[in-house]
């Protein structure tokens, strides 16, 4: 067995994946203290509850109030993800610019004309914090979306503008469902997506269905996120969409894998990465190490003595957004996700594919998400790594905002 690593704040694991692990359901459950496993199944049940909460928050004030100059989407990590999603599923012809905004306070040209959503799934991020206070000075119409009975709440009550909960069960990287669909709905109030109860209902079922394949009591080899977590076990993984829809997906994978099992990983658009980063698979963890291979070695021992290799995850996306009707860039996109995996393959760099399905570009998104955030979870536990306890992340936070003098 692989020798496992301390250090401070507890941190524990194994150098190598061990796959009897993430086949033995009941030592996994224990090294999943926290239940990631169980609040990742859950998505489709967020999608339900978020929809339903979102459905009882009085939105009609920002109907009535029209059409914005544009909206900004403030919040950090996955509740930052949000406002990228919501600018993917309402497409290129949305009548007004979406705009993510991962820092403290709004944009400088944010004013009366604007819409502001300030999203926090603890309710106390400084980040959506301070955008909501912005906003209410400013004079622009906000929306609060976060845990209620924090102060994000209480600063949308004393705006009087609409706060929708997200009741918190799980930590934010989890939530990713919780937070997104009321984000979706606010924007469908205003105009914005075409959102309908429909592709909420389809999505639901998605995330349903592939949290029953992904579950923990089946075995790795009819296990989608088990398979794919064990081939990325000690490798670099780069993530890369084909559409903009499939980059979310990627980001969301990488922030996944970096945050449940510690693994350093690269994303971002296929587009972005043939002008320049697509040369990492000439590099020495790429085809240089390909160099050096013998061919009639066994690929699986060799790719063991030949150390650290890159591994390549490929987000497709064929379809079309309802809203899109130009083939061509769908073509451009396909072909050039065709034409990276070619290269890597002559270069020994293993691929591994994830075709997005489904109708809407809700669903289809779903369908990109789901299985890579179990994996996440497996190759963390394939380690011995506890995905939910992140002493590093507690420890930035601490650093960070440090115990005012006298307050033991």
């Amino acid at each position: 067995m692989a020798t496992p690593l301390e250090g401070a704040s507890g941190v524990n694991g194994h150098r190598v994946a061990d796959e009897s692990l993430l086949d033995d359901e009941k030592s996994m459950l224990a090294n999943d203290p926290g239940g990631m496993l169980r609040a990742t199944a859950s998505a489709g049940a967020q999608v339900r509850e978020s929809a339903a909460l979102a459905a009882e928050a009085d939105l009609s004030m920002m109907a009535d109030e029209g059409r914005p100059r544009a909206v900004v989407v403030a919040g950090i990590g996955t509740a930052g993800l949000t406002g990228n999603i919501l600018a993917t599923v309402a497409g290129h012809r949305c009548p007004v610019p979406i705009i993510g905004h991962r820092s403290a306070g709004i944009p400088g040209w944010v004013g009366a004309a604007d819409v502001v959503i300030a999203v926090s799934a603890s309710g106390r991020s400084p980040e959506a914090l301070a955008a909501a206070e912005a906003a209410v000075r400013r004079g622009a119409r906000l929306i609060a979306i976060g845990n209620p009975d924090t102060e994000l709440q209480a600063m949308a009550e004393r705006a009087r503008s609409p706060f929708i909960p997200v009741p918190r069960r799980a930590p934010a990287r989890a939530s990713l469902w919780g937070l997104t669909v009321p984000v979706l709905l606010a924007a469908r109030a205003i105009g914005l997506v075409k959102v309908n109860e429909a592709d909420l209902a389809e999505t639901a079922t998605r995330l349903d269905a592939d949290a029953e394949r992904c579950r923990a009591g089946a075995d790795s080899f009819v296990n989608p996120a088990k398979s794919l977590a064990l081939g990325l076990a000690g490798s670099i993984p780069i993530v890369w969409g084909s559409s903009p829809l499939a980059t979310v997906a990627a980001r969301r994978f990488a922030d996944t894998l970096a945050a449940n099992a510690r693994y350093p990983v690269m994303a971002g658009a296929l587009g972005e990465a043939g002008r320049g980063r697509v040369g990492l698979l000439d590099g020495v963890f790429g085809g240089l190490a390909e160099s050096s291979r013998d061919i009639f070695a066994d690929p699986d021992e060799e790719e063991e003595s030949t150390g650290t290799r890159l591994r390549l995850v490929v987000f497709r996306d064929g379809g079309l957004n309802p809203e899109e009707d130009a083939d061509e860039p769908i073509a451009v996109e396909e072909r050039r996700a065709d034409a990276v995996q070619t290269l890597a393959e002559r270069r020994g760099v293993r691929v591994d594919v994830l075709t997005a399905e489904g109708g809407s570009a809700l669903e289809r998104l779903a369908s990109l998400t789901a299985v890579p955030d179990f994996a996440s979870l497996y190759l963390a536990l394939a380690h011995g790594l506890d995905p939910m306890a992140v002493p590093a992340i507690s420890e930035m936070k601490e650093l960070s905002n440090p115990m005012p003098e006298g307050i033991q």
